[in-house]
């Protein structure tokens, strides 16, 4: 089987709510991505075999398909295709497993892998704003099951018997980090700058300098009267898109592309439905084994933190270090703009990787519906 690359990487900043981003139509901000990825690279997008594309709310702005409409959005030729993934939360990291099989399989040889999510244009949960799309069977199956991932981290919180304090000490830990990267220029060099017309958007939105335990005090549980889960310690609604560019080292020697890191395993599970969002635990377990490592020798764990309870989970199943996981912040300061979030956070750890000489990074993304992807990669020397 053929080896899979990431030649290039890049980002858009992450818009808050209603932020810089919001006025910007989703598959016109991927098509700004999509040609920065290529601009970047140095090729033209008459070498892409194939583009898919990570989305969740596929509805009203982002629907029918917006994986092909971002490619013309972008202007590349019409013969260039495009697909849509939905993995939830985890749609574009999925997207960069089938583009790494793709190319692994010898059936293309290149692809580009990403995702967007413009949560001020299509709102969370708009996609099941009618009918219902899970289905009596399924829900008749578990006792307890919930549409509502706060509702499941409420249940992690008390199983691992986190409180309230310790989540809000992760949270403001992670606006610290993501507030000091941001201070060093950490993310300058994967962020692609979008114009709106009005301003010039540049940098993540998210972070709130200065957030404490006691700064987050103050705000009302959001799931449950006397929860532990609120706005202060789960992920932001976000805008956001990013690009992946995938091919195999024999082609990227002929393109005259320099390979960033190497794609070494990917790995996918479902895991309890009713906790949901406790899947990157086995997750991780799983692509450690196919890639043939051990949990130290990662440098670098991005876990999404969709919630602060998961990545806390996480870490206390794992025995890994916490100075490794999400050292640059995560999506509770840096926002989670759904659809985007696995290339997103791909990008972050690949840039990452290269300016700290970090040999290999895993990354895991917890599902709505149970399920959790994982990825390993390798610093391409």
């Amino acid at each position: 089987m053929r080896e899979a690359v990431i030649v290039e990487a890049v980002r858009t900043p992450v818009g808050r709510r209603r932020g810089g981003l919001a006025g910007v139509h989703p598959a016109d901000l991927s098509g700004l991505v999509l040609n920065e990825l290529l601009r970047r690279a140095g090729v033209g997008p008459e070498v892409v075999d194939d583009v898919v594309w990570g989305c969740v709310s596929q509805v009203g702005d982002q629907s029918s398909n917006i994986g092909r409409y971002s490619v013309l959005a972008a202007g590349w030729p019409e013969e260039i295709p495009g697909t849509t993934v939905n993995r939830a939360c985890g749609s574009s990291q999925q997207s960069l497993d089938f583009a790494a099989q793709a190319v692994m399989s010898g059936q293309q040889d290149v692809v580009v892998a990403g995702g967007v999510e413009v949560m001020s244009r299509v709102p969370l949960g708009s996609a099941r704003a009618e009918g219902m799309p899970y289905g009596p069977a399924a829900i008749d199956r578990y006792d307890g099951f919930s549409f509502n991932q706060g509702v499941s981290a409420e249940r992690i919180a008390e199983k691992w018997g986190f409180s309230r304090e310790r989540l809000d000490e992760f949270s403001a830990e992670s606006h610290a980090r993501a507030a000091a990267a941001q201070d060093a220029g950490a993310f300058e060099a994967q962020i692609l700058a979008v114009e709106t017309g009005d301003t010039t958007v540049t940098a993540d939105e998210g972070i709130r300098r200065g957030t404490s335990v006691d700064s987050l005090s103050g705000l009302e549980p959001a799931f449950a009267e006397d929860g532990v889960i609120h706005a202060g310690n789960s992920s932001q609604i976000s805008d956001g898109a990013a690009a992946l560019l995938v091919t195999t080292p024999e082609k990227a020697r002929e393109l005259g592309l320099t390979p960033l890191v190497r794609y070494r395993a990917g790995a996918v599970t479902g895991s309890d439905p009713v906790l949901m969002l406790t899947g990157p635990i086995p997750a991780t377990a799983k692509v450690l084994d196919k890639a043939g490592l051990q949990l130290s020798d990662v440098g670098v764990f991005e876990v999404n933190e969709a919630f602060a309870p998961v990545p806390l989970a996480w870490l206390a199943e794992t025995g890994a270090d916490p100075a490794r996981v999400n050292p640059l912040g995560g999506a509770i300061a840096l926002g989670h703009p759904l659809g985007a979030s696995g290339a997103v956070l791909m990008t972050r750890m690949i840039h990452h990787m290269r300016d700290s000489g970090l040999r290999y990074g895993l990354q895991t993304m917890c599902e709505g519906g149970g399920t959790a992807n994982a990825t390993v990669v390798e610093l391409a020397s």
